[in-house]
């Protein structure tokens, strides 16, 4: 089977996710971690074996609808025969406070009742294994089935009698029946019972962590459904959060810039924190920055990425048994870029620490003690301020000193002197604030180019790309600066194409971007408000918003003709540049009242 769309929706919590299509099928979901070997894959179309899919068939489908129930990760999919017969199918990954702790299992809960008619529906688990090389060793019971996974012995509990799961015999749905897959463990209490307490203590979970989200007025739902698709891509046993939940969907058709984004990128887990933040969901950033502590070397040096356990070797290869979303490999394994140099991570990570030390509501907030384990880190941005790099856009084929990544040096080296004096550390605050200055006046005299009027990408360069957008966001340059607003102007007459933008456009290894890199989009859009166009922000942000697919998610990419996600999915980045943009274009809660 191979996916149409980017239709999808994702359950999770905090352990693994996966992906449900429209007609309720399990089509992607790596177990027991968002790293591991992806049991469901026929998102990516198995090459020799039938299957990599859950599926809850129904005879005669006729059409279906789709939704979260509101404020939850849990999702509710309607299936219709050409008879009017219908299923209700709830999916959800168990998520509640027990014992002082979160019960987070790597398992998916799926219930289906009939809702009119009498719907007939076949019911098909068919996990592979080694990347979809292989049907795994299956055995079963009176009530469950277990496939032998590596690493991992995946189990089916049901109250469907397993012989009809077994071999995908057709059934008349006559009354509720329950599905609970994960850890093989024997289920000590009714199957119905369990899953009825599950779905509620879930449901109650999610709601109260919404219920603290310091939400804007407009777009509540938009912001609301973004915040909880990035907590579920953290992985909360250490940490980390990946950049997105798959795998080689291609950046555009055929283009072959498909990678793997199941690891923890810094730059992008902090542009999640803060955005997180600026909601008021701080634990986000507190697991992170134990993620970086545990990664911190003596003398400050980071890799752009790491794997959710922290490993830091990421060796990339082809899967030879997967042709790619749509038949478009190459499918990967693995990210390179981990061997890269970008030296923005620097300030990334300092950027995401900063709260600790100014935010009261902190059980545990920053003292001198941790502010010492970030100096290496400004130690190393203002030596590698400008030393090129491969920038935040991962070019493989050369190396540049980037702008962007010039100005986060300086952001590591602000935020540190903005630090020590709320520590009242001044003869360090000195220190930072003198190396800051540094380069924020070399930044000054290479990045901007008099005579194309316009900030460019690189240091003595000439061209432009979006990143430069971000030079307001992180306090290098004023908003209302001359320089920063021809930029963006600059930005929007080169790289804008309608209500879209490439990240650049000039050539890379892979030839000429062909779809606009949808936080892009985003960074344009708040831009636009922090120099004073909101209305025109604001109309371009609702044209953004309709491009998100059936049930409020986003993808890396966006193609300019008919606004199709392409790009792996769902991508944490393109969720905070909404949250970000909501947040800077919404009336006030006082209109309101």
């Amino acid at each position: 089977m191979q996916q149409a769309n980017l239709d999808l929706a994702v359950v999770g919590n905090g352990s693994y996710g996966a992906l449900i299509d429209k007609r309720a099928r399990v089509v992607w979901g790596c177990l027991p971690a968002f790293d591991g070997d992806p049991a469901f894959c026929a998102l990516l179309s198995p090459r020799d074996h039938e299957g990599g899919d859950f599926v809850i068939e129904l005879e005669e489908f006729a059409d279906s609808e789709q939704h979260y129930i509101a404020n939850t990760a849990i999702l509710r999919t309607v299936l219709r025969d050409t008879h009017g017969a219908e299923v209700e199918v709830i999916d959800f990954a168990p998520r509640w406070k027990r014992n002082g702790r979160l019960y987070r299992p790597p398992s998916l809960v799926r219930r289906i009742r009939p809702l009119s008619g009498s719907p007939r529906i076949r019911v098909r688990a068919r996990p592979l294994a080694d990347w979809g090389a292989r049907v795994p060793e299956t055995t079963w019971g009176s009530n469950h089935m277990r496939w032998l996974l590596p690493e991992f012995t995946l189990r089916l509990t049901t109250d469907v009698p397993v012989r009809f799961v077994r071999d995908g015999t057709p059934f008349v749905l006559s009354h509720p029946m329950e599905f609970i897959l994960g850890v093989d463990e024997t289920l000590d209490r009714t199957l119905a019972g369990y899953a009825q307490e599950a779905q509620q203590r879930t449901t109650e979970y999610w709601r109260e962590w919404v219920r603290y989200l310091s939400i804007p007025l407009e777009w509540q739902e938009a912001v609301i459904r973004s915040a909880i698709t990035l907590k579920l891509c953290q992985y909360e046993d250490s940490g980390a959060i990946i950049a997105a939940m798959t795998t080689s969907i291609p950046e555009a058709p055929g283009s072959i810039r498909n990678w793997d984004y199941r690891y923890c990128w810094l730059r992008d887990a902090a542009f999640v924190v803060r955005a997180l933040n600026r909601l008021g969901a701080t634990r986000s950033m507190e697991g992170f920055l134990h993620y970086i502590f545990n990664l911190a070397t003596s003398d400050g040096s980071l890799q752009p990425l790491y794997g959710i356990g922290m490993e830091d070797k990421l060796d990339e290869h082809e899967v030879p048994s997967l042709a790619g979303y749509r038949g478009m490999g190459p499918v990967r394994r693995g990210n390179l870029a981990w061997v890269q140099k970008q030296h923005d991570v620097y300030g990334s990570v300092v950027l995401a620490s900063t709260q600790l030390f100014f935010d009261q509501r902190l059980e545990a907030q920053g003292d001198t003690h941790m502010f010492t384990r970030l100096e290496p880190l400004g130690e190393r941005a203002f030596a590698l301020h400008d030393v090129p790099d491969a920038g935040l856009w991962e070019f493989r084929g050369r190396t540049s000193v980037h702008t962007y990544t010039s100005a986060m040096c300086w952001a590591a080296c602000d935020r540190l002197a903005k630090i020590a004096i709320r520590l009242q550390l001044h003869d360090r605050a000195t220190h930072w604030r003198e190396r800051a200055d540094a380069i924020q006046q070399r930044v000054l005299a290479r990045g901007w180019n008099p005579l194309r009027g316009h900030f460019t990408d690189t240091w003595d360069g000439q061209h432009l790309d979006a990143s430069l957008l971000l030079l307001a966001d992180i306090g290098f340059i004023d908003a209302m600066d001359p320089r920063y607003i021809a930029t963006v102007h600059a930005i929007g007459r080169d790289l804008k194409h309608g209500d879209a933008l490439f990240r650049y456009i000039a050539p890379d290894d892979f030839g000429t971007p062909e779809t606009s890199f949808t936080i892009c989009t985003f960074w344009y859009i708040d831009a636009l408000a922090a120099i004073g166009h909101i209305e025109e922000a604001r109309e371009m942000f609702e044209n953004v918003l309709a491009q998100r697919n059936h049930v409020g998610l986003l993808s890396e990419d966006l193609a300019f003709s008919d606004g199709e996600q392409w790009g792996n999915f769902p991508q944490t980045y393109s969720h905070v540049g909404l949250i970000t943009a909501a947040m800077r274009l919404s009336r006030n809660w006082q209109e309101a009242s």
